[in-house]
Formats: C-alpha cells, structure tokens, sequence
C-alpha cells in the first residue's frame, strides 16, 4: 500500500512539475520577504502593535479584491493574468529591496507596499489554484495538491530560516533581493504552460458576476460545507497568537522555543503532505476534512493542557499534520465540486477562507486568551473546532457522504451542481 504523497504528477506532467517548482523556490523567497517585513517594522517602531498591524494592512485589500478578482480570473486567459500578477508582485518586491537599500525607513512605505502585495497577491493566488484541474488527470489532483502543500510548507520553515542567517550576516535587504531572483522560477513555471482560457461562454468580470459565483457556491452543499468547514477549524481553534504568551508562561520566554512553536504545526504540515497517500484513495473526502478538522481540534486542546515541552510539540505536530490533511481534502473537493467556468470565482472564495480564516482566528484566541488564559482559551477553542466538526456533519449530510467522482466523470459531477444555480438576480439566502 502506497503511504507516501503521490509522485505521478511530477513524472508524467513537465508543465505542473515546472510550476510547482518555480511555485515552490518563489514561496520560498515570499516567506523571507515575510520575515524581513516584520523584522524591520519591529525595529523601526519596537511595538508588537504595530508588527501586528502588518496583518491587518494585508487582510482588507486580500479579502476585498480576492472575493471580487474572482470573475476576472474566470474572464480571462489565466495563464496571462498569473503571469501579470507575478509580474507585478516581484515589482513589488523590487520595492521592498529598493527602500531597504536606500536606508528610507518610513513605516508607512512598508505598509502601503504590503497592503499592494496582498492586492495583487489576492488575484494571483485563486488564478493559479484553477491550473490543477487543467495540468492533472482526476485520479492525480488530490496527489497534486498535497504536493503543493508539501512545498508550501517547506518554504515556511526554510524560508524565514535563511532569512535568518541572510540578515544576521549582511542585513534585510539582501532577504528582500533574494525575493526578486526568486520570481524567476515562478515566471518561468507559469510561462511554459499552456493557455489557460475559462471554458464556456465569455463571462463579463464585475458584481453580476461575483454574485451569480455566491449563489453557485450557496446552492451546492458540498462547496458550502468545505468552506464552512475551513472557517469552523481556523476561526474556532487558530493558536498561533498564543504562542508568545504560552511560551513566556510555560517555557521563560525563551525565543528559541517560540521559534519551535511556530515551526511546529509547519512540521506536521510536512508530515501530512509527505504521507498523504492513503488520504488519497480514500474518495469520502467530505468525511476526511470533517475528521481531519476534529483531530485538529483535539490536537489544541492537547496543546492547551499540556505541560511539558516535548507534548506541547507534539500536540502541535498532530493538529498541523490534521491540518493539512484537511486543507488537501478541501482542495481536491473544491477542484472535482466546479466546472470549470465557476472555478476562479471559487477558488477566491477558498483563499478567502484561508486567508481571513486565521487572522479572525488568532483575534478571537488573543481576546479570549486575555480575557482569561492562554491555557484557557487554547483549549477551548480546540474544543470548538471539534464540536463544529461534528454539528457539520449532521447540519449537512450531503457534505459527510460525499465521494470524489471517478477519473471518467469527474466534470460531468460538477455540471449537476452548476444546474441547481438559482437564476441571475435571485435572492442569497
């Protein structure tokens, strides 16, 4: 029995192996650009409230022009649209280094930098989620998306650690070039594909469009119960801003297992992307990422009791191995759930829900963890998130017994769903 991820997608397709690396050496430089911003802003202000203010500036434009960048996505030739973006974000990321280089420390300039990255980022993200389905054979995308999860999670642990050791010898702002050089492999990935027109009839970009793409995704239960499942796992049990309190009260604060908290749930991460062979054949992917999102949630609550350092880990090495299992279900279902016309729309309400997910998660743990304790609230929000995971289960039981359609028919499930859209201008209910 295979146990491994799935390798057939890097051998037999050269186009998503030339994206998937070029994707994977430019996520890395992304991470060190992550690294770098936050770092700098600390340094210049020397407020966590502040660095904090980072994810903020980056969440307004993700969300606003992700939910709306999806019916350009699906108006276009996708293939061009990447490339653009891309384009555009290592310009962006020119800026980064220029400012670095120039010595111009204005807090400012990094915000609005950051706030026109997340912009172009939030158009560039759901664009190339909708290459999977079009690169891989049906029997092979829960295996191309578990590779795609491998190599993100490779890049956030290897990107802020040479991030590190970059700007301990010779500053930030080598970190931030490194970024630039880094869109070369992404470029080049994305240029050698193929053209990527949406299939079916020209779809006009512009509000219209955006709510005939929520109704379809209000229509079909198994769309609406993996998205409603991602919220439930990330805005319920999201732990990572109660690391630093945590680690002060646990372990004296001492920055090298902060460094190993966060590292943790990356860990598991690469676990679950690197063993997810068995989670492959199994085609009840709506019952995987409900009991995926429950282990997740029993995870945290084992994180919010525990005592010592190494259960503390390993309960974060569980959750973030349930974590990726769960989001690798969520893409193949979303991926086998859309016809292809609907899928860039789709695809930026997923990365909505995975972007804003876990900053109202972590907001929701900080308030609660101040509000009482960090132990507390860890626990609890874990306990929510499995207690979620279960009330989904009966609130919409076409979502637990869905099965992943065959090779042969895998487009031809997703048309049903696409007929029971209610008509243009209807009411969401």
């Amino acid at each position: 029995m295979r146990v491994l991820v799935d390798l057939r997608p890097l051998k037999e397709s050269p186009p998503f192996f030339r994206l998937w690396l070029g994707s994977g050496l430019s996520a890395v430089g992304t991470q060190m650009t992550t690294f770098a911003v936050a770092l700098q802003v600390f340094q210049l202000t020397h407020s966590s409230a502040a660095v904090g203010g980072i994810g903020l500036v980056a969440a307004v434009p993700a969300i606003s022009v992700g939910l709306l960048g999806g019916s350009v996505v699906d108006s276009v030739d996708r293939r061009k649209l990447v490339l653009g973006t891309s384009s555009c974000l290592a310009v962006v990321s020119a800026a980064f280094a220029a400012q670095a280089f120039a010595g111009t420390g204005q807090l400012w300039l990094l915000y609005l930098l950051v706030a026109v990255q997340a912009a172009f980022g939030a158009v560039n993200a759901p664009a190339r989620r909708t290459f999977l389905a079009r690169l891989l054979p049906s029997d092979q995308v829960h295996a191309g998306a578990a590779l795609t999860m491998l190599v993100g999670h490779v890049s956030l642990t290897a990107g802020p650690a040479l991030a590190g050791v970059l700007a301990a010898a010779g500053g930030l702002k080598f970190c931030y070039l490194v970024d630039v050089v880094s869109f070369a492999g992404a470029l080049y990935g994305v240029a050698a594909l193929p053209p990527m027109p949406p299939q079916g009839e020209a779809l006009r970009p512009g509000l219209s469009a955006f709510f005939d793409g929520m109704r379809f995704i209000r229509a079909n239960s198994v769309l609406t119960g993996a998205l409603l499942a991602d919220l439930s796992a990330t805005v319920l049990g999201m732990p990572v801003a109660l690391f630093p309190a945590i680690n002060a009260h646990r372990f004296g604060g001492n920055p090298q297992t902060l460094g190993l908290l966060t590292t943790a749930l990356a860990v598991g991460g690469i676990i679950g992307s690197t063993l997810s062979g068995p989670i492959g054949r199994n085609a009840r992917q709506g019952r995987t990422m409900l009991v995926a999102g429950a282990i997740w949630g029993l995870g945290l609550v084992g994180f919010g009791f525990a005592a010592s350092l190494w259960l503390t880990l390993l309960c974060l090495v569980c959750a973030g191995t349930a974590d990726v299992i769960s989001v690798v279900s969520r893409t193949t279902i979303i991926q086998f759930a859309t016809p292809d016309r609907f899928r860039g729309r789709v695809s930026a309400a997923e990365f909505v829900v995975g972007y804003g997910g876990p900053q109202l998660g972590n907001f929701r743990a900080g308030s609660i963890g101040s509000l009482t304790t960090p132990s507390i609230s860890a626990v609890a929000g874990g306990a929510a998130t499995f207690v979620g995971a279960a009330l989904l289960a009966l609130a919409i039981p076409p979502f637990w017994r869905y099965r992943r359609p065959g090779p042969d028919n895998a487009e031809a499930a997703a048309e049903p769903a696409a007929a029971t859209t209610p008509a243009p201008g209807s009411s969401i209910t």
